[in-house]
């Protein structure tokens, strides 16, 4: 099935009601947008000349154009390739390469950035602003029928870096997202026409998937003004619209909680906020449900398993009657309908509650593997079971709480930093020995990047220099915060360092 159907069965029963708003101004019915995603399919086939299974990138930020690029690619049978906005020219351009993108959109945002990348490969890729003289001209008389693909067939390609530093390409087919979708329905709101989703968070992840169900029942989607999150515009949103939904980093919740401007608010036109993405403190949560009420939905989930392994209901969230109310809040929820979830040792046999593992995860949702990378996909995805790389623990009740994860990644302010990356743009500085990174504790963001750096002796290398250097090569998120000189790393009787040590070091202010 092509998920863009949805659309168009929306478009035929509901074709007058709002599908795109931009602050409080209707941008587009669930009709006209239909008609625009027809119209951009049949430009891509016949004016740009891509085939059925064809790869297009959308480095966008948030923006109204956006659900109508990409039912557009879907429309003509082809693949999506959100990309975030905010990374490096270098990035993207690995990105597009690595998967062979013969379009790119972009937003006035990304444009330049969009374009320096694609500039850089050695195929044509054609960028196109979708606010630009050049997008208008897309949509023509011609109209094109919806494109008939197979349920495996890749839809969207979610790019996420291992511990190598290299990213991947998570392969999400048509049925993939199609699991998620009904995931949604059965876990978290049933949605009808009178819903609303609020895009504050990046529309390339977790926002723009789970913008998918409200296509499927026919909800509006609001853009931002700002077309980024803030508090203070958000809470006006939630004023103008009825039955909100929002996907909310937890470093996003935090803040949402903590402004003034929702203080004392009344939320009876709040009707979710689902959250996930990095660890949420209990005591930060306590006062997020103690704000909210009843509204809290926690996801725990990977790109190779989109949104979906495990969640925290609303229902739990208020259940302080449980006398293990406080740990439950601590956990990431119970397994959720469309997936099996174990925690396994080394040799992936099956350990029993209270004992800690990796968790693996099996169903539908899951990816069928990594984008021309099939030794990746072997590994990740062996005995049928994609291994997370997050270490867990089950209760006997069902609730799986994460420890730690195994391969050190960092999440901050809801985006996720591979230390690995870091630590090799770091090497290259000509007068730096060896380079750990972490990330530590840090009351907004979640964690921060800490860099612990051994420099030639006598090296007049400092944190302005490296600084410069990350600038040059990564994105600026993620970029270390500190960096703490010394003399050595700590390792074990393997030469393995010991990350667990450098954790412990209190780094000066």
């Amino acid at each position: 099935m092509n998920l863009a159907a949805h659309l168009l069965k929306t478009a035929l029963s509901l074709g007058d009601r709002p599908a795109v708003i931009c602050g409080i101004r209707l941008v587009r019915t669930y009709g006209e947008l239909a008609d625009r995603a027809s119209a951009l399919a049949a430009a891509l086939r016949e004016r740009l000349g891509l085939a059925v299974g064809d790869r297009v990138a959308l480095v966008m930020t948030n923006h109204p154009a956006f659900l109508e690029v990409l039912y557009g690619i879907w429309w003509a049978g082809l693949a999506a390739v959100p990309i975030n906005a905010r990374l490096h020219a270098r990035e993207v351009a690995y990105i597009l390469e690595n998967v062979g993108a013969r379009a790119c959109f972009a937003t006035p945002a990304t444009a330049e950035t969009a374009s320096a990348a694609a500039g850089s490969l050695p195929a044509r890729c054609e960028v196109i602003d979708v606010d630009g003289t050049d997008y208008r001209r897309l949509f023509g008389d011609q109209r094109l029928a919806l494109a008939e693909v197979d349920p495996t067939a890749v839809a969207w390609l979610f790019y996420t870096s291992g511990t190598t530093g290299r990213p991947k390409g998570a392969m999400l087919s048509h049925r993939n997202l199609l699991v998620m979708i009904l995931s949604y329905f059965a876990d978290i709101d049933w949605l009808d026409q009178r819903d609303t989703i609020v895009h504050a968070a990046p529309m390339s992840h977790a926002s723009g998937l789970y913008g998918l169900p409200f296509v499927a029942r026919g909800g509006s989607h609001v853009i931002p003004e700002s077309g980024h999150f803030d508090p203070d515009e958000l809470a006006a949103l939630f004023r103008s619209h009825a039955n909100v939904t929002l996907f909310a980093a937890p470093t996003m919740l935090m803040r949402l909680t903590n402004a003034p401007a929702l203080h004392d608010h009344d939320f009876a036109n709040l009707k979710t906020i689902h959250y996930g993405g990095g660890p949420m403190y209990v005591a930060d949560l306590v006062k997020a449900i103690d704000l909210f009420g009843p509204r809290l939905f926690q996801i725990y989930g990977q790109g190779e398993s989109p949104c979906t392994i495990t969640g925290l209901s609303k229902l739990e969230h208020q259940n302080t009657s449980h006398p293990r109310y406080l740990e439950h809040l601590g956990s990431a929820g119970v397994a959720r309908t469309d997936v099996e979830v174990r925690v396994v040792d080394a040799d992936d046999r099956t350990l029993p509650p209270g004992e800690i593992g990796e968790v693996v995860v099996r169903g539908d949702v899951v990816m069928t593997g990594y984008w021309a990378n099939p030794e990746a996909s072997r590994r990740s995805l062996r005995g049928g079971w994609l291994h997370t790389g997050d270490i867990g623990v089950f209760d006997r009740e069902g609730f799986l709480t994460l420890k730690d994860r195994a391969n050190d990644m960092i999440i901050s302010g809801g985006s996720n930093i591979y230390p690995r990356e870091v630590e090799e743009v770091l090497l290259t500085h000509p007068d730096v020995l060896e380079a750990a990174v972490i990330g530590k504790p840090h009351p907004e963001w979640g964690e921060e990047v800490l860099a612990f750096v051994v420099a030639r002796p006598g090296a007049p290398v400092d944190g302005a220099d490296l600084d410069r250097l990350c600038l040059d090569r990564i994105a600026r998120f993620k970029r270390p915060r500190r960096y703490a000189f010394i003399d050595a790393l700590p390792k074990n009787n393997y030469g393995k360092v010991l990350k667990t040590e450098l954790r412990k070091r209190d780094l000066p202010d």
